[in-house]
């Protein structure tokens, strides 16, 4: 397979929003015989072509909003929401803040809480995109260690996602339980 070929299947899978192609994007990657920088910048550029596609949607919907009783109310509640997350990674909600949501949510909430406190494009999608790319360095490291461990690029799949998604419910818990 060529390498365009390889580079265009670890890049679809990348695609799929919220963390859950980033273990089979690195497991196809390391099998195609993609190095680690390529690897990354792949999962770099998926970041801008979901910038691309979600900062115009998310700028319509917030145009439709305006006026509309229901869609005010939906909007205050998803600001509520916003500033509720990010009250889990600090106070202030400066830009350390949005880099830690992107991280722990995703780019899109990160994106989000950043027009939330008055972020433009460029550095609201540049500290979404900042969270989110450490968040991959840390599940693709993840990935590539169990896989060492393991062998098997299934179950290393199965336990790194859920683990990303089960272990924030697990320490948020304890938090709680702990109050």
């Amino acid at each position: 397979m060529s390498a365009l070929g390889s580079a265009w299947g670890v890049l679809a899978l990348f695609l799929i929003p919220w963390g859950g192609g980033i273990p089979g994007g690195v497991l196809l990657a390391k099998a195609r015989g993609l190095p680690w920088p390529e690897t990354a910048t792949l999962y770099f550029i998926s970041d801008l072509i979901q910038a691309a596609i979600f900062e115009p949607l998310m700028r319509a919907v917030a145009r439709g909003a305006r006026g509309n009783p229901r869609m005010d109310a939906a909007r205050a509640q998803f600001r509520r929401y916003l500033e509720t997350t990010a009250s889990a990674y600090g106070r202030n909600g400066g830009p350390l803040t949005l880099f830690l949501v992107a991280f722990g949510v995703d780019p899109f909430t990160g994106r989000a809480a950043s027009a939330v406190a008055g972020h433009g494009i460029f550095s609201g999608w540049t500290l979404a995109i900042a969270g989110d790319m450490l968040f991959f360095a840390v599940m693709m490291a993840s990935t590539l260690w169990l896989k060492s461990m393991l062998g098997n690029g299934t179950v290393v799949s199965l336990i790194v996602l859920g683990a990303a998604f089960g272990l924030p419910a697990l320490v948020q818990r304890l938090r709680k339980s702990k109050c």
